[in-house]
């Protein structure tokens, strides 16, 4: 295969960078990588040619995202909060990319490169040197080599945390595949790092599932993944229409693979399969009783253990239904409606599907069943550049396609909550992103909805096999872009709020005369309206993609064992506060559209948002770390109701949690610990800006009084901002499913811009030396 040997080709640039052990890796000449973006698919390119230099000159954000000088001025020193939010602005709108929207990379899990290069290496559809280069470089970076989390040579789940089964056996495969020798001293040290780990054969199901793929594994090690579970009636409380969106997307085409067993073909005679298939273990690889191993899994990785429950139905599986029971008459229909669904996915989403680990897998099916020279894979193949993502230390993957709409949205918020938005100089930044967020609005249902039983118009939350389950879509927003194809609560609710913001401010020297026009019509933003409204659950919370189907104890059947709360949607305190203060501020503008609607969503989750929070005054936040995210949408909830500190006990009691926990320093660090204990952590670095700028964000929500403790905060920020008007990164943001952490770069200046102007406005923009 041409992908196992790319290095130092041509095109191959001669530079090196040290790596975290001081070591030479090759790298690539980075005057050279552009970003692209049309109309919000980026892609990163690498130039050849001088005169590909010349016509496509590096932008400021190119320079940025690269970690090379922007070259861009130093500012007027901020004396207020006010004037550092305006030099945060003025750094960040210089990043602003020409669509309208924003960029950055959204990596972190360290088990998505993996199934993308095995899956390439498979079906011999290489990546460029320059990318194979960069790949090598950024994992080389982030192996737990030196002071990182005991300098053992393995990776980890994520880029923080300690090393694993999954991601050291992973990414080293990964590495191999690439061309990197398996006497390199780097290598070495991983290798030894999955002995003390108990070798491959102790990785998560995920792990064992691509690893046969490969053909370095046999498939006898991999617990079923039965396609015909799709023929379950759809009444059935175990029918994998009622999973959450990433798990079901995720084992619709890795069930249709198992059930194919399809396998490299040239495994057994090529040579770098063999050597991984004896670097892998510690057994000689043809003695290994693969069967035996199915369940074992290191305690590193195993942090959701497989219940009794799933025990049962594997080995009932395997002893009983595949050997004796499984005809191929069923097999055969299942198969044919598996595929069925994975070609509505495609459609919807142009090739692009939810995410890059389905994503990989839709390629492989689509090639095992129309073969390597079908559309599908091609389009597969060019969708799979849209999830790569380069920054000053490699090329990553993305854990979607971007995080456009959601940062976009959130960046015209801060803006206007700081009292920016009217500043002349700010005009054309918020203009592009409006006109942005019109042009990512999805303005037509799923394929095969409006066809389908479960249509209406305005629509309900039903839906129905025809429409591949999806959720109604028109006049959402999906996280990233229109192409995705798919609703998120959260992400319509902030986008028609930043949307409503813009075009109902009034132009400051004309009050009778809006600011920005109406670029997003009145119709589609009810239709925006109509889809939250389709939001909510039966507790009165709301989830992401769509509202819970099925009960909790689905988390018996979580097969994932690296992830928890996976199986099922969840109330989130985060997605609900968008909802509701979005439609809160709907109805002032609209009053009379479906305001009875309205006013029940909103009360039944304001309801929610109370009985969620719990004795200490924390509210528990899923998509960000931890406590300090979510707080700082629930109190923007009950800030609606009027319930401030001066009003309500919970508030006070939200409060105090994080009084009782402010840095010397003025900040908050709070650390991703926190999202997999479920208890509050301290960073080990002490405070950060991204959660510092949450909890000040938070008291002034809810008009905490104290000027004193939330001015030692704002002093901190002022503190690090950079004389260029910039924040450093610091610690990782985000997270998911309570266990893998992910990276939200532009959080940095979004949350500090929006709360140096909030704390501004509730007391008074006074001058400060920037030191707590």
């Amino acid at each position: 295969m041409t992908t196992q040997r790319r290095l130092g080709q041509n095109g191959q640039d001669k530079n090196f960078t040290k790596t975290s052990e001081n070591v030479d890796t090759p790298k690539t000449d980075y005057n050279r990588w552009r970003l692209e973006d049309d109309d919000g698919r980026q892609t990163w390119h690498y130039l050849q040619s001088d005169r590909e230099l010349k016509e496509w000159p590096q932008t400021t954000a190119d320079k940025y995202h690269l970690g090379l000088d922007t070259a861009l001025p130093s500012l007027s020193k901020a004396k207020t909060p006010q004037q550092a939010a305006e030099n945060g602005l003025q750094f960040f709108s210089q990043l602003q990319l020409e669509p309208g929207n924003w960029a950055c990379e959204y990596g972190g899990p360290m088990f998505l490169l993996p199934g993308l290069i095995i899956t390439l290496y498979v079906t011999g559809l290489p990546l460029t040197q320059a990318e194979q280069t960069e790949i090598v470089r950024y994992l080389f970076n982030k192996q737990n080599v030196g002071s990182k989390n005991g300098g053992d040579g393995g990776w980890g789940l994520h880029i923080e945390g300690d090393s694993s089964v999954f991601g050291t056996a992973m990414n080293y495969t990964v590495l191999r595949l690439l061309g990197v020798s398996s006497e390199e001293p780097r290598m070495r040290k991983a290798r030894a790092c999955l002995v003390g780990l108990g070798s491959a054969l102790n990785g998560p199901h995920w792990a064992k599932f691509w690893l046969s793929v490969l053909g370095v594994m046999q498939w006898d090690i991999v617990n079923p993944v039965p396609p015909e579970l799709w023929l379950l009636p759809d009444w059935v409380p175990i029918s994998p229409w009622r999973w959450w969106i990433h798990m079901r997307q995720v084992y619709l085409p890795m069930g249709f693979i198992w059930s194919r067993r399809w396998q490299y073909p040239k495994a057994d005679a090529d040579p770098l399969i063999r050597e991984l298939r004896q670097e892998l273990f510690t057994a000689p690889h043809d003695e290994i009783a693969w069967a035996r191993y199915r369940n074992a899994i290191s305690t590193v990785d195993n942090y959701h253990p497989k219940s009794w429950v799933l025990n049962l139905i594997n080995y009932f599986l395997v002893l009983i239904y595949i050997p004796f029971l499984r005809i191929n008459w069923i097999v055969e229909r299942a198969e044919r409606w598996v595929w069925r669904l994975i070609e509505i996915e495609d459609a919807n989403s142009d090739y692009a599907d939810l995410a890059p680990v389905n994503g990989p897998m839709h390629l492989l099916a689509c090639y095992i069943e129309e073969g390597p020279d079908a559309y599908s894979v091609k389009r597969h193949r060019e969708r799979m550049q849209d999830f790569l993502w380069v920054s000053k230390e490699g090329m990553m993957m993305n854990g979607t396609n971007g995080v456009q709409n959601w940062d976009t949205a959130l960046a015209v918020q801060a803006v206007a909550e700081a009292g920016l938005a009217t500043k002349p100089q700010f005009h054309q930044t918020l203009s592009k992103a409006l006109s942005f967020l019109e042009s990512q609005q999805f303005q037509e249902h799923p394929v095969g909805y409006e066809k389908s039983s479960a249509y209406s118009d305005p629509p309900t939350s039903r839906t129905a096999p025809e429409a591949g389950y999806r959720h109604p879509r028109r006049g959402a927003w999906g996280f990233s872009n229109r192409t995705q194809g798919y609703t998120v609560s959260d992400c319509t609710a902030e986008a028609l709020k930043s949307s409503l913001v813009l075009q109902t401010m009034p132009d400051p020297k004309n009050p009778d005369k809006r600011l920005f026009p109406e670029t997003i019509s009145v119709q589609r933003l009810k239709w925006a309206v109509d889809i939250l409204l389709t939001m909510q659950n039966a507790s009165g919370g709301c989830s992401s993609y769509e509202p819970t189907r099925g009960s909790q104890y689905l988390e018996y059947l979580n097969a994932a064992e690296v992830f928890g709360r996976i199986m099922v949607e969840y109330d989130y305190p985060e997605c609900t506060t968008a909802c509701v203060t979005t439609l809160h501020l709907f109805h002032k503008s609209s009053p009379n559209y479906r305001a009875a609607d309205i006013d029940r969503f909103i009360n039944r989750a304001v309801a929610w948002i109370r009985t969620n929070q719990r004795a200490d005054g924390s509210w528990y936040g899923s998509w960000g770390i931890c406590f300090s995210y979510a707080a700082m949408f629930a109190l923007e909830s009950l800030a609606t109701q009027g319930e401030t500190y001066a009003t309500s006990k919970r508030v006070q009691r939200a409060c105090r949690f994080f009084l009782d926990k402010q840095n010397e320093d003025g900040g908050w660090g709070e650390s991703y610990k926190s999202c997999e204990t479920g208890k509050w952590c301290q960073h080990p670095d002490g405070s950060q800006v991204v959660q510092t700028a949450w909890v000040i964000i938070a008291l002034v929500e809810a008009q905490f009084p104290d000027k004193a403790p939330v001015e030692r905060a704002v002093k901190l920020l002022m503190h690090r901002q950079q004389p260029n008007g910039e924040w450093l990164q610091e610690g990782i943001e985000g997270v998911f499913n309570k266990s893998c952490m992910i990276s939200y770069p532009n959080y940095k200046f979004i949350f500090p811009i929006k709360a140096l102007g909030m704390y501004a406005k509730l007391f008074g923009d006074a001058e400060m030396n920037g030191h707590a």
